[in-house]
Formats: structure tokens, sequence, C-alpha cells
């Protein structure tokens, strides 16, 4: 699975405004920024404030800023209204459906297991919690992960991790 381009771009934009809650930021600001064209970003920008995101201000010392509390926004919820399909395979769509296995097949309900785990997961934490700095020790694959030749990070084995203040690998 991926994210759609839009979306990426949709989690920068809020991730940006959040990290500077007292301040206008601009079109041309986010699309230097992140060079990202402004037409994509007036688009995601146009949604944000209809879904009323942000708040968006038109004209010379216009700007947008968030509206919603950085704490009160879920990611899962952005990725939700921001992807268009999460149909994973064939089958998740009942009206396009010509898979022959769909009877007996088991693999429908792994994937869509595995989709409400990556849901929880997204839920779970909010713009703030991914705009405040993370602490050192919790710096992701540095330790406790590495990266297949496909480039998809995954759990190292037990003894390729740092051990623990009380002298264990983490689980």
């Amino acid at each position: 699975m991926r994210l759609a381009e839009y979306t990426d771009y949709t989690l920068r934009v809020l991730m940006y405004c959040a990290a500077r809650p007292q301040q206008l930021v601009t079109i041309s600001e986010l699309a230097d920024h992140h060079g990202v064209s402004r037409n994509h970003l007036m688009k995601i920008v146009t949604d944000l404030g209809r879904q009323g995101v942000l708040e968006t201000t038109r004209g010379r010392g216009g700007g947008l800023r968030l509206l919603k509390d950085p704490a009160q926004l879920r990611i899962g919820d952005v990725v939700r209204a921001s992807e268009t399909d999460f149909r994973l395979v064939e089958c998740f769509d009942p009206g396009t459906n010509q898979c022959t296995l769909s009877p007996t097949c088991r693999l429908k309900g792994l994937f869509n297991a595995a989709l409400g785990a990556y849901f929880r997961e997204l839920d779970s934490m909010t713009l703030a919690d991914i705009v405040e700095p993370a602490p050192q020790s919790a710096s992701v694959g540095a330790a406790s992960l590495r990266r297949t030749a496909g480039g998809i990070p995954v759990a190292a084995p037990r003894s390729l991790r740092k051990p623990t203040a009380k002298g264990r690998a983490p689980a």
C-alpha cells in the first residue's frame, strides 16, 4: 500500500502549520519549503479549508493557519479524508470483483485485518504527536529497524537489537 502524493503533501501542510501556531503561512512558503507546485498545494489548502481544518485568508498579508487543535486532529482521519481508495485487492469491491477464489479465499480477511491495524496505528497519533520533536532514544531506524532490499523497514532480529536498560533486547 502506498499513500498518494496528495495525502503526503496534505500531512506536510498540516505539520508545517502546526509547527508555526502563531504565524500565517503562505502557499509560496510551503511550496518553497517542500519543493511542491503551488497549484498542487492550492488544491490541498482549499480542501482543508472546506473541511474546517485550515483558516485561509486571501490577498496581501493573507495566508493560512490551523483552525483545529493539533492534539485533536488524528492522523488516521487525515489519511481517510485525503485518500480516495483503500481497496487493497480486487475483491474489496463487490461491484467489480471478478476473482474466482473469493468464495473460499482467506486473503481478503487477512488484508482487511492488516488495513484495520494500519488505521488503529494512525488513529493512535495526532498531529501534535508527530510535530513535537522525538526523544533521541525513540528514533526509529537506529536500533530496532532494518531495511529490506526493497527499502521496507522491518524489525531486526533480536540478536541485532541494542540491549535495554535491563540487559535484554527489546521485543
